[in-house]
């Protein structure tokens, strides 16, 4: 099996010190740290480079490193990828812009762009114009993406939020006609559960897309705290050469930061000690 590197998201530590987050973090065998903007600052242009300098001494300091951004258009307004306002396409490719210099300044190199809200077509809109939109932003970020070695992963969710990008094999094709390198995959236990087909699967179709990975479970909680046995995604990983992060991500916080961190690092590290 790989040797896969353990982060979580920051915003499951709301209130926290960035200082004792990655104390607490790295105590239980976590690697990285995955960051929500909107834990940092309103715009990313409101965090000075002394600020940003700050964070990244602070996560470095405690031995980890900053695997990058994600919930990258959450908490924003006047932003959509694929609505029909040119005005509005044109603010959210350059709020991205400012996205891929905060994660290139941080020493990031992942931004998972899921942002179902941000992304949605509305039902006057065709699939394909609402492609077209997308693709118009994201096409205009490979310059900026490439010379700040980071890359843009996509993130495939579930109907239930979104209708643009809903499985692992549409937004291949989409990434495949867009045919930027710096432009590629990011998976999801919780969100592949709504497709039709088994995770290996999943991951042994998409695999050579495959740049990042959020381990949790359908029930919003973390990984092996719920129905997901990650004994077959883990292999399946290895087996499309996936050794990259597998950052834990949750939405359902009611048992606690600390049990939710601690649980999950025990599951997944388990698992990779097999």
């Amino acid at each position: 099996m790989a040797n896969f590197k353990l982060a979580i998201c920051n915003e499951l530590f709301e209130g926290w010190p960035l200082a004792k987050v990655c104390g607490f973090a790295c105590d239980l065998g976590y690697q990285g740290l995955e960051i929500a903007p909107f834990t940092l600052a309103n715009h990313p242009q409101e965090l000075t480079q002394l600020a940003r300098s700050e964070v990244a001494k602070t996560v470095a300091g405690a031995g980890m490193e900053i695997v990058g951004l994600h919930w990258l258009l959450a908490k924003t307004s006047g932003l959509h990828l694929t609505c029909l306002d040119r005005k509005m396409r044109i603010a959210t490719r350059d709020y991205m812009r400012a996205l891929v210099e905060l994660c290139s300044d941080l020493s990031g190199r992942i931004l998972v762009l899921g942002s179902p809200q941000q992304r949605s077509f509305p039902k006057e809109m065709s699939q394909q114009e609402a492609n077209q939109h997308a693709a118009e932003v994201l096409v205009e970020l490979a310059s900026d993406l490439i010379s700040a070695n980071v890359v843009l992963a996509l993130e495939p969710l579930g109907p239930e939020e979104t209708n643009f990008w809903n499985t692992a094999a549409d937004t291949c094709q989409f990434i495949e006609e867009l045919a930027v390198p710096n432009i590629q995959l990011h998976l999801d236990v919780k969100a592949m559960s709504t497709e039709n087909l088994a995770f290996h699967e999943i991951i042994g179709n998409s695999g050579s897309h495959l740049v990042h990975f959020h381990a949790n479970d359908p029930n919003r909680q973390g990984p092996g705290m719920g129905s997901v046995n990650y004994e077959h995604i883990l292999p399946a990983l290895s087996e499309v050469g996936y050794d990259g992060w597998l950052s834990v991500e949750v939405f359902d916080y009611s048992l606690g930061a600390e049990h939710i961190a601690r649980a999950s690092a025990e599951y997944l590290l388990s698992l990779m000690r097999k």
